[in-house]
């Protein structure tokens, strides 16, 4: 049912909706800890450009994540998960070991043990993957379906808010006080999203009757054979239930390829002109301070604004219109970046460029972690989710990856135009998918 649009924009006062909006913060702040914030700590101590570059590859439990998603999906944790449930319980025991990795990542000297602070920062990339698989699956299972937009809204706002605390704001706390005091600081915001797990309810979901029918035949199966009795059967059946029946469920739905082809090429546009803009401001002329300025006045003023519009708009037009005028817009908003090519060393102009493509970008981003959250069932949505959001760093690393050599095989107007309809592939799709998306919300109990 569509919202009003007072209503719509209201939905961010509900209360679940802002629990997200600060378990997006505590999902944000690590990501600069070992990312840029990072490199400009191992510059800053004189570790050569190759090494700094090196240090890129411990994001990639980021892109692995769906790999242990089913265990944090579906175990127990002893004691606890009977305390807290099983949300809960994962979300505040990631989140006391991320505090405790990134007080002794701060506590490092890169400068004489180079590979301990890669292992610690490759400890903290990896609790916060899996601390994020936790918030997505509380997010998709705590929220009601006309509260999925600004859900998505809420989560992407306290994530950008907290890469502001973890980037800027840990440079600041690193050139009055030192290193260590940064990231102890960025620490202790994690509580947060910790507070949230703490005192916040345990989500209350309803598994189909096909689902558990589904699985409890593989378990009869798993048991009668010969050579998985007693305890070897019951470990097989779990991962049955774990980690196949998650994919299985996904890939028995009607075009599911498509879905991940869609997915994958959504946001391809906006990933291979983002990774080219700065090259373009530095070439038409433009100081480090200047990009840095309109940057942070417009940029991240526009992100902010376009999560929140967006995901209120989802709530209105409902996910599938959402998706496609903001995919439209967004893809238009890329020709912001041929008027910047064609205007040269224009303040104003860059003003606007920064604006249009972070507003548009803002938007499409919360239609689609709204996309996303509807596909999952929430017998195994911690999986699923995972599975999902870890195909869209596909576009931001593989496609990407190509931008430099057609920038400099086609020129700036003509590549950020291949930008303008790259993702025109994906928003074919999308009415055909229209017919067959899974309408039916996470089952509350």
């Amino acid at each position: 049912m569509k919202r009003s649009w007072s209503a719509a924009f209201t939905a961010y006062l509900d209360r679940r909706v802002m629990l997200v909006l600060l378990l997006g913060f505590s999902s944000g702040l690590p990501l600069l800890l070992t990312f840029s914030t990072l490199s400009a700590w191992l510059k800053s101590e004189g570790i050569s450009r190759s090494a700094i570059g090196a240090f890129a590859l411990v994001g990639t439990p980021y892109a692995l994540k769906f790999l242990w998603s089913p265990l944090i999906d579906r175990l127990n944790l002893p004691v606890l998960t009977r305390r807290m449930g099983r949300r809960r319980s994962w979300g505040v025991s990631i989140q006391l070991l991320l505090i405790v990795a990134i007080l002794a990542l701060g506590a490092m000297d890169p400068a004489r043990d180079l590979w301990a602070t890669a292992l610690l920062a490759l400890g903290v990339a990896f609790l916060s993957a899996s601390q994020d698989i936790v918030i997505d699956a509380y997010r998709v299972e705590i929220l009601d379906p006309q509260s999925q937009g600004p859900g998505a809204g809420a989560v992407q706002t306290g994530y950008r808010l907290a890469m502001l605390a973890s980037g800027a704001g840990a440079l600041f706390v690193a050139s009055a006080w030192g290193w260590f005091a940064a990231y102890a600081t960025m620490a202790a915001l994690v509580a947060v999203g910790m507070a949230v797990f703490l005192f916040g309810p345990e989500p209350a979901v309803a598994v189909s009757d096909s689902t558990r029918e589904r699985e409890a035949r593989a378990a009869d199966f798993l048991a009668s054979r010969p050579n998985l009795q007693g305890r070897l059967g019951n470990v097989a059946a779990w991962l049955y239930g774990a980690v196949v029946c998650p994919f299985a469920d996904f890939m028995a739905r009607p075009a599911w390829w498509a879905v991940l082809l869609f997915v994958v090429g959504y946001k391809t546009g906006e990933a291979m002109a983002g990774a080219m803009a700065n090259t373009l401001y530095i070439e038409s002329g433009f100081a480090l301070e200047e990009i840095a300025w309109v940057s942070k006045i417009f940029g991240f003023g526009a992100t902010i604004l376009g999560t929140l519009i967006g995901g209120a708009l989802v709530a209105r037009l409902g996910v599938m219109r959402a998706l496609l005028l903001f995919g439209v817009l967004q893809s238009l908003g890329n020709l912001f970046y041929v008027v910047q090519a064609m205007a040269g060393h224009n303040v104003a102009a860059l003003a606007v460029c920064v604006f249009a493509e972070n507003l548009t970008a803002g938007m499409a981003g919360s239609a689609l972690v709204a996309y996303l959250s509807g596909l999952c069932n929430v017998a195994y949505t911690a999986t699923q989710y995972a599975l999902l959001s870890s195909l869209t760093a596909v576009g931001r690393t593989l496609f990407a990856s190509t931008s430099g050599w057609l920038a400099d095989r086609f020129g700036w107007v003509d590549f950020f135009l291949i930008t303008t309809v790259v993702t025109l592939p994906a928003l074919m799709l999308l009415p055909w998918l229209a017919r067959h998306y899974r309408t039916e919300p996470p089952q509350h109990g």
